[in-house]
């Protein structure tokens, strides 16, 4: 038996943790041909395009058999197999990073607090976020800065996953950091800590909006820091809600902050072999309130699927520039010894049918700045806000009547 939780969300972005219960055959394999093995009957059973892009998948079942001796052979040849897609998303993950991502789900680690992502030249490591009084932060490290060595080892083309391998270690250990802030630099040592991690920090901004940042949909408890945020904000005349630099996460996340925010109609339609299936708002939403969303081309996937979401409904107006453009779903299959595989099992539409896999979704209000994104946001918003006013005064006074109602029938 398995279980098996979709999810939308960056290849580096950690994934949902599904489990299954697999008794391998006996008798006529070792148990590193076992794992291998159940790689590929789990894409061969799940994979989203029929034809394997073009690879005969049959072909692959028995291909390294001779070769595979060692549980560190089957790992090898599964990135092996994986490779014949083409398809960066359907990958493997071998025990350690599959525990990285089961603590991720969990909304804790240990380690030291910041996000990385690799320049586009591929040669420089840089900080896109800091945890908030995580070590990182509290050692002086900030967003923007370059990571130029771990351990006195040069940190030039690492990639983020190679950093991670570098960067992991026991909580109350400590790691030596190397940062270029502009054009200074220092070392700073960092003791690695175990960190909650919260997917979502709110405030009220000028003239009463609010303002809700959504890092990550990879916690179990986004959706319901999500909620809190919103209740914390229910009397602002507005919402901006900050997707920038969020690569994604599970995509039940996803649904369930959509549904908290439309009113009615379609959240998302995902196809794969077995058919078409279509996510529907319940229309019984938290918040009536007008809503700005800023993207950029680092929100992706579940963030694009709640940013499509919400402007496709005509719920929410976009701001800031074309977004990643990762219109694929994964599942991730546990497999025997504590390995994993992601696989890609379907792709994804708009509630208007729009395709953005390498594409993005495209923001109605384009504003390259980001510094002038929330700007642009304010200005819009107070517009919004002050053509709604008189409609807005009314359901206020409704919202009241009813609670003061609720109130008198539940008591005795």
């Amino acid at each position: 038996m398995k279980r098996l939780k979709r999810i939308g969300s960056l290849a580096l972005a950690f994934l949902v943790c599904s489990s299954m219960m697999y008794q391998p055959a006996q008798g006529h394999r070792s148990q590193p041909q076992e794992v291998y093995h159940r790689a590929w009957q789990l894409v061969r059973d799940n994979y989203y395009e029929s034809s394997f892009h073009n690879q005969n998948w049959n072909d692959l079942e028995h291909k390294y058999d001779s070769q595979i001796k060692t549980t560190a052979d089957a790992h090898r040849y599964i990135k092996a197999m994986l490779e014949t897609l083409n398809d960066p998303y359907t990958r493997f993950l071998d025990p350690r990073a599959f525990q990285d991502e089961n603590d991720a789900i969990d909304a804790r680690i240990v380690g030291i607090g910041i996000n990385l992502q690799q320049s586009k030249d591929q040669k420089k490591l840089i900080v896109t976020r800091t945890i908030e009084e995580g070590p990182a932060e509290t050692a002086g490290v900030r967003s923007g800065d370059e990571i130029i060595a771990i351990d006195n080892i040069s940190a030039v083309g690492m990639t983020p996953e190679q950093a991670a391998e570098h960067i992991r270690g026991k909580a109350g250990t400590v790691v030596n950091i190397g940062v270029r802030h502009g054009d200074a630099t220092k070392t700073v040592n960092i003791t690695r800590q175990e960190i909650a991690i919260h997917a979502v920090t709110s405030k009220v901004l000028d003239n009463g909006i609010g303002y809700i940042a959504l890092s990550t949909f990879i916690s179990n408890d986004a959706s319901r820091e999500f909620r809190t945020a919103l209740q914390k904000l229910q009397n602002a005349d507005g919402l901006i809600l900050d997707l920038r630099d969020n690569p994604g996460g599970l995509l039940s996340n996803a649904l369930e902050i959509a549904d908290m925010l439309l009113e009615s109609g379609a959240i998302v339609s995902t196809i794969s072999r077995h058919g078409r299936h279509t996510d529907l708002a319940s229309g019984d939403p938290v918040t009536h309130q007008p809503i700005v969303v800023l993207v950029d081309d680092e929100s992706a996937s579940a963030s694009e699927i709640l940013a499509a979401a919400l402007q496709d409904n005509g719920r929410g107006t976009l701001i800031g520039t074309h977004t990643y453009g990762k219109g694929l779903v994964q599942e991730i299959n546990r497999l025997p010894g504590g390995a994993a595989v992601h696989i890609t099992v379907s792709r994804y539409l708009t509630p208007g049918g729009s395709d953005i896999n390498k594409v993005g979704v495209i923001p109605d209000i384009n504003v390259p700045n980001k510094e002038e994104q929330i700007k642009t946001a304010m200005s819009f918003l107070k517009e919004k806000i002050a053509s709604l006013k008189p409609n807005r005064m009314s359901q206020k006074q409704v919202r009241t009547s009813s609670v003061a109602q609720g109130a008198a029938i539940a008591g005795k």
